[in-house]
């Protein structure tokens, strides 16, 4: 068993590590780590933009039977470099354009690094209060950069997923179960969050979007009117701020108003489409979004942080309190007092590792300028790419045009057997990650544009390719057409 020692200075000294490691051997391997992480980054561009392995090979490198003996950690360090970590979607390769990528930033990632070393815990003040400290700032920042009130609130989450099921469940302690309205564009989570948490089939309203893919006023109001004339009583409307699919922005002032003359909770779902408010161009498209009840974002999108972080915002003060506190007996010593915050009671999550750490890291690092200039970047990439797709009408059809860093475009005549060979044949390359996708019926390649690194070059390389054949037949057993 480890015992306690005497140094030479006659203190008493704890070994380093919980389970034996020497402090030699930690700095050691800790310093091969930020080795083989910057080597990565390093060479990130000539790296497969995305590569899978089968379950059997996989397995069989990495897998083994229980270690009840130690193993060699620089074999271990290894094979996660070299296999595990290199099986994965780049989200950070400037040639990955398939969903939202995730170009996580450095700085971000020493923030990552030292609230995992330093074991950072954000769950009551008494327990936390430098991290809890870290997240007010870090909130506080966020709404002030989205346009929010004076004394808006939030929380730090994994995602865009548990940021609106945290809201949905703020309005309805709020507002009550009622009738949700969202369009057939609106993120698929979403309508799963409101399922499991019990709403009825019939109270969720999807609406069918308009020629642009946005909330038609007209359907939304003719849909409240219907419910209330049926004794249903509407409760929540949901707004896109960039959409999955095409990036598309759903009319937000409009539909604050009619949140607002209603009697409505507004939902702004901003995961990755958010952050462009920040921006002058961006402000533009999401022309309204200071004006939700509540707002989604993922900095592991578009605010470049690594995986995972994402953030609720709430302009009512105390709402997320109300909605979530609990203060059990086995608690009461580490109760949040005046002035202090336990974010233990802002969402469903009890334990909760620190989040801030890299957001304060790396806005702190950076500055807010550089990420509105890599956001910048990101939306004029998509116009280049739509201008492109434009120059050669013969091959392809823009089908949306850029938006917020999102442009979907067509084979001309293209089937959606041809658009999926031809992304799953670019992505089997290495060289490049597209999605293929639907917009109501029609199928569509889609690229998401917003790696600060990407390259006018990446693009038309990844356009170029697209307009071959290569691989086809074989994906496919047959020709394309």
């Amino acid at each position: 068993m480890t015992t306690s020692k005497i140094n030479p200075d006659n203190e008493l000294y704890y070994p380093a590590d919980t389970l034996g490691l020497e402090a030699e051997e930690m700095r050691r391997l800790g310093h091969k780590v930020v080795d083989l992480v910057v080597d990565r980054l390093m060479r990130k561009n000539v790296e497969d933009a995305v590569l899978t392995g089968s379950p059997a090979d996989l397995m069989a490198l990495l897998g083994a039977p229980l270690p009840n003996k130690p193993m060699d950690p620089d074999a271990s360090l290894a094979l996660l470099a070299e296999v595990a970590l290199r099986h994965q979607q780049r989200g950070d390769h400037p040639r990955y354009f398939a969903r939202v990528p995730g170009p996580s930033s450095f700085a971000a990632v020493l923030g990552e690094w030292l609230g995992t070393g330093f074991n950072a815990i954000a769950a009551s003040w008494a327990g936390g209060s430098g991290p809890a400290t870290l997240e007010l700032i870090v909130i506080e920042w966020l709404w002030q950069l989205m346009g929010f009130p004076e004394g808006s609130e939030g929380i730090l989450v994994s995602g865009g997923s548990h940021a609106s099921l945290t809201a949905f469940s703020v309005a309805r302690s709020v507002y009550g179960k009622g009738v949700v309205y969202l369009t057939d564009q609106t993120h698929s989570s979403l309508v799963r969050n409101l399922r499991e948490m019990g709403w009825p089939k019939q109270h969720i309203r999807i609406l069918e979007s308009d020629e642009n893919y946005k909330m038609s006023m007209e359907c939304l109001t003719r849909a409240i009117e219907e419910d209330r004339v049926a004794g249903r009583r509407p409760s929540m409307i949901i707004g896109t701020a960039g959409t999955t699919n095409a990036g598309t922005v759903d009319p937000l002032h409009e539909i604050a108003d009619i949140c607002q003359q209603e009697d409505l909770w507004f939902h702004v779902d901003g995961a990755y489409g958010g952050p462009a408010a920040i921006t002058q161009q961006g402000r533009q498209y999401l022309s309204g979004i200071e004006r939700a009840d509540s707002l989604v974002l993922d900095p592991h999108k578009w605010l470049f942080q690594p995986y995972d972080v994402g953030c609720v915002l709430v302009r009512r003060p105390g709402a997320l309190e109300h909605c979530f506190s609990m203060n059990p007996e086995y608690l009461k010593d580490v109760e949040a007092g005046a002035g202090e915050v336990d974010f233990r009671n802002r969402s469903l999550e009890l334990t909760r590792r620190s989040r801030a750490v890299k957001l304060w890291m790396s806005l702190r690092t950076y500055g807010i300028e550089r990420f509105r200039k890599a956001i910048n970047h990101g939306i004029k990439l998509a116009e280049f790419a739509e201008a492109y797709l434009r120059s050669r009408p013969e091959t392809w059809e823009v089908i949306t045009p850029a938006q917020i860093g999102v442009v979907c475009f067509s084979l001309k005549n293209g089937t959606p057997r041809q658009h999926a060979a031809r992304a799953k044949a670019l992505s089997d390359s290495g060289y490049a990650c597209v999605s293929s996708t639907k917009l109501k019926d029609r199928s569509v390649l889609r690229l998401c544009t917003i790696n600060p690194l990407t390259t006018e070059e990446d693009v038309m390389g990844t356009i170029d390719y697209l307009e071959t054949d290569i691989g086809c037949s074989t994906i496919l057993g047959r020709n394309c057409s």
